[in-house]
């Protein structure tokens, strides 16, 4: 059978899941040898393979064509060294079977090249491709093939990118691929994270809990409740802070996860990274900083705290700023053994190969987001000035996200309702806290703006005359 030695580009990353967390006793070290030698016993015999565990390089024999000696590269081993240990905060705080689970292996921990014929594919290609690549047909990225399960391409690339941000490198403080989950969505992290960390059994009156601050991204509590885990409120004050001494005095054992949107949303403030220090310093829980909207903020990313703390979490995603909502890639980023259970759970192919490249070439190409958030930030504080302008707006909330949330004297439902009928929708929040006859819009096209703003003019009228 052939092969390539460049399959072990994921071969590197599968190995590790195998390494730890199979059990979180001490004696989890020669279980590790045994899986590592079971895991070589099954490379294929007519191409005998040898691996030097000194400079982790491989050797194929000279019944092949070609005797090549490729290096497997340091990732393996820089990854086992931060990922390997489980006294670590996560070890703490995870679920017990979490901790013991051997990860699924899927065809691709295994080999990515060669003759294929592993994984139960249909090796005569995919029946269909996206648009335009149907003409002339373009198949480059083999859609018949299963991805890579670890997207390192997508990590380093997001890390490269966020490290620049703060002034940091990944040899210099900043975050590393082993940092980087890759996801549909910050939504994944989002459940993946209350199921390794959480025990259900709120309906009994058992298990562990979460804490949100309202008003704040609903998908905290939906993933909760599916999950069968407890929801701790915390409420932000009417001006949008976080009340600190409260949640610190609402923490229990039971509270394992503090979600911190910021930017927030409906709020579209950003919380200091001097709150998030003090909270993650202060409990003996993950604190999960959900940053969808942070390329418009003012307040800098906390993924600068991820090396910092243990305990800190940070969600990220391609939907907002990057405006590539429709391929649903999101990230969390956060200490090596967190980002190793996530990886431990998660579904062995996760992100298809059409997300991943699209996500890829816009992190490789940052001029593209770089000039919209300009252009989105100027339409912002044009939106804001004509909004404040308007008699009926009471308010108009300070904004460090891509929409503006703001206050009317009366019928904010109906006036939401009846625009959106007339082909301009935006989003009624009058039902969450500290949000009464509120609205929040997003900030689109030149042209979008002003016509919302003329049809929320002339609606206001019609309905107050």
């Amino acid at each position: 059978m052939l092969h390539n030695n460049s399959a072990f580009k994921c071969l590197r990353f599968a190995i590790l899941p195998l390494l730890i967390l199979v059990s979180i006793d001490r004696s989890a070290a020669a279980s590790n040898s045994r899986i590592f030698t079971e895991h070589l016993s099954n490379l294929p015999s007519s191409s005998p393979t040898s691996i030097d565990p000194v400079n982790h390089t491989s050797t194929k024999s000279s019944s092949d064509d070609k005797l090549q000696t490729t290096p497997i590269t340091s990732d393996m081993t820089e990854e086992k060294k931060e990922a390997s240990s489980t006294t670590g905060r996560a070890a703490k705080l995870a679920r017990p079977n979490v901790l013991s689970l051997q990860p699924y292996r899927c065809a691709r921990d295994d080999y990515s090249s060669g003759i294929l014929l592993d994984a139960n594919e249909n090796a005569l290609g995919p029946a269909s491709l996206p648009t335009n690549s149907l003409d002339p047909y373009d198949n480059g990225m083999e859609l018949e093939r299963y991805p890579c399960p670890y997207q390192l391409t997508l990590k380093r690339l997001l890390c490269d990118h966020r490290n620049a941000q703060v002034g940091q490198t990944a040899d210099n403080g900043g975050i590393q691929p082993k940092n980087v989950f890759v996801g549909v969505g910050s939504d994944e992290a989002i459940d993946l994270l209350i199921r390794i960390f959480c025990t259900p059994g709120n309906t009994s009156g058992v298990g562990d809990a979460i804490m949100i601050t309202p008003p704040t991204y609903g998908m905290y509590k939906v993933c909760a409740n599916v999950n069968d885990v407890g929801i701790q409120t915390v409420p932000l004050t009417p001006d949008f802070d976080l009340q600190i001494p409260e949640m610190l005095q609402a923490v229990t054992p039971a509270t394992k996860l503090i979600f911190i949107c910021s930017p927030g949303n409906p709020t579209a403030k950003s919380i200091p990274l001097s709150d998030v220090r003090l909270i993650a310093s202060s409990v003996n829980a993950i604190v999960i900083v959900d940053e969808a909207y942070v390329d418009f903020s003012s307040v800098p990313t906390a993924t600068s705290l991820v090396n910092e703390f243990d305990n800190v979490v940070v969600l990220q995603t391609l939907s907002k700023a990057f405006g590539m909502a429709g391929i649903r890639c999101g990230f969390a980023i956060g200490p090596a053994d967190v980002i190793q259970l996530m990886n431990n759970v998660k579904a062995p192919y996760n992100v298809n190969k059409l997300t991943s490249d699209a996500a890829a070439n816009a992190l490789k190409n940052t001029a593209t987001l770089e000039e919209n958030i300009r252009v989105l930030l100027e339409e912002r504080a044009l939106m804001e000035k004509k909004l404040i302008a308007l008699d009926f707006v009471e308010k108009v909330y300070p904004s460090d996200a891509n929409f503006l949330l703001f206050r009317v004297k009366q019928k904010a439902n109906e006036l939401y309702k009846t625009i959106a009928d007339r082909g301009i929708v935006s989003r009624f929040r009058g039902n969450e806290l500290h949000c009464n006859e509120c609205i929040r819009v997003t900030i689109g096209t030149a042209a979008e703006n002003s016509k919302f703003l003329e049809q929320l003019e002339d609606v206001y009228k019609e309905l107050t005359a």
